[in-house]
Parts: C-alpha cells; sequence; structure tokens
C-alpha cells in the first residue's frame, strides 16, 4: 500500500499544482474533507475556499491554494482538483486580489440599490473570491 498521494489542481490554463502529499484538505458544501493515502475513490463538489497539502518532502510545510470552486475526484492515491481557477500562496498578487474586493464592495452596494438581485449574487461570489485570495496569501 502507498503512504502518499500525488495531487493535481488543473484549471483552463493548465496545471497548477503537482507534488506528492501526505494529506489533502478541502472544504465541500458538506464542510471540510481530508484525504489520506489509500482514501476510497470518490467524486465531491468543492466551494471557494483554501486547500491546503501537507507535501511528503518535509514535516512542517503546508501548500495553501486558492481554489474558486470546483470538483475534486480521488482514485488509486490520485487527487485531482478540476477548478475554474486556482492560485498557490506565492503565485497570489495581493494589491491585485485587493482591488477586486473594492470593486465587489462597490458593485454590491450599487446592486443593492438598484433592487439587482442577479447581480448582488454575482458582486457577492467576486467578494468571496477575492476574499479566499487574499486569506491564502497570508499564509506565505
Amino acid at each position: 500500500m502507498e503512504n502518499h498521494l500525488t495531487v493535481n489542481v488543473v484549471t483552463p490554463d493548465g496545471i497548477v499544482y503537482d507534488h506528492h502529499a501526505v494529506i489533502v484538505v478541502a472544504k465541500t458544501p458538506a464542510g471540510e474533507i481530508g484525504i489520506l493515502a489509500n482514501h476510497a475513490p470518490i467524486i465531491v463538489p468543492l466551494v471557494i475556499d483554501e486547500v491546503r497539502v501537507k507535501r511528503t518532502d518535509s514535516d512542517t510545510h503546508v501548500d495553501w491554494i486558492a481554489v474558486n470552486g470546483g470538483i475534486m475526484e480521488v482514485r488509486d492515491n490520485l487527487v485531482t482538483i478540476l477548478a475554474d481557477s486556482a492560485e498557490r500562496e506565492r503565485d497570489i498578487d495581493v494589491p491585485r486580489a485587493q482591488r477586486a474586493k473594492q470593486r465587489a464592495e462597490k458593485m454590491i452596494q450599487e446592486a443593492k440599490e438598484m433592487k439587482d438581485i442577479d447581480g448582488l449574487k454575482r458582486a457577492e461570489v467576486m467578494l468571496h473570491r477575492a476574499l479566499n485570495r487574499i486569506k491564502v496569501s497570508q499564509h506565505r
């Protein structure tokens, strides 16, 4: 039996992350899920949140990835996360994420004033994504 996982995070732009891991922790609509080696096959949806990967090459190093939803498939010690977008903590442009947060907050205010329910929902998702990127960037 293997004692590690291979973790891939893939977006439409390509592979964002590819490493061996001891454990992967991600957030689903039902809450957090931790995946260890030899986990039963599973496919689960992911919500906008951070993914934590404890790598095999260090007892203390954890990689943090901002994932904007998607799905996670686990099979034969391979964890594949398919997401619309994802960024490692080291790749996040914090000023850009802060500007996105400010834009989303402005859009939320405007949508509330206009009673634009769809616009409000879109702006809230934009804000959630920006806040997630900012949160993950703080793990550097």
